[in-house]
């Protein structure tokens, strides 16, 4: 069984405000804070046990600790930037499991769809309104952030409104 609606309603007055944090910090700063990381933990562990029955709540603690480890494993291979494996490993607990085909198709258009955002804002008048976002200077790099917090904001909003 995934996440339940009610489940993603108690999570999402919290995930908003970090996942808007954190695309935005990432695109100006190409940095994910701890602190937005630490926010997203603290949110699922108070919600958690609010929103979901016990059992469910303590094993999504381990989707935290696996993805940890994941993200460690990559950022030690340059695969992926240590806040991103940071933040993939703090929302992780608000991903059910069986969803797990689900989100990594939302994820790959939430990519797609951050990239070319991102990509053509280059060319319009939002460009000059932050000219000093350091997302807008690198060539290869890009903030992972915005992609990473757009799929989960989409997956709790998917899974109140169609569960």
């Amino acid at each position: 069984m995934g996440l339940t609606a009610q489940a993603a309603f108690w999570f999402l007055p919290a995930v908003i405000p970090i996942a808007i944090y954190v695309s935005w910090s990432d695109m100006s700063a190409m940095k994910i804070p701890n602190k937005a990381v630490y926010a997203l933990v603290i949110s699922y562990a108070v919600l958690g046990l609010i929103a979901l029955p016990v059992q469910t709540y303590l094993w999504q603690w381990s989707h935290l600790i696996v993805m940890l480890v994941v993200g460690i494993l990559l950022n030690a291979a340059r695969v992926m930037g240590a806040g991103d494996a940071k933040f993939i490993a703090a929302a992780a607990p608000m991903f059910a499991l069986s969803d797990l085909r689900f989100v990594l198709i939302l994820f790959a258009a939430c990519l797609l769809g951050g990239f070319a955002t991102h990509r053509l804002a280059r060319y319009t008048p939002l460009h000059k309104a932050v000219p000093d976002w350091d997302s807008w200077k690198t060539g290869k790099r890009f903030p992972m952030g915005f992609p990473l917090s757009m799929t989960l904001v989409f997956y709790l909003v998917l899974v109140a409104v169609y569960r």
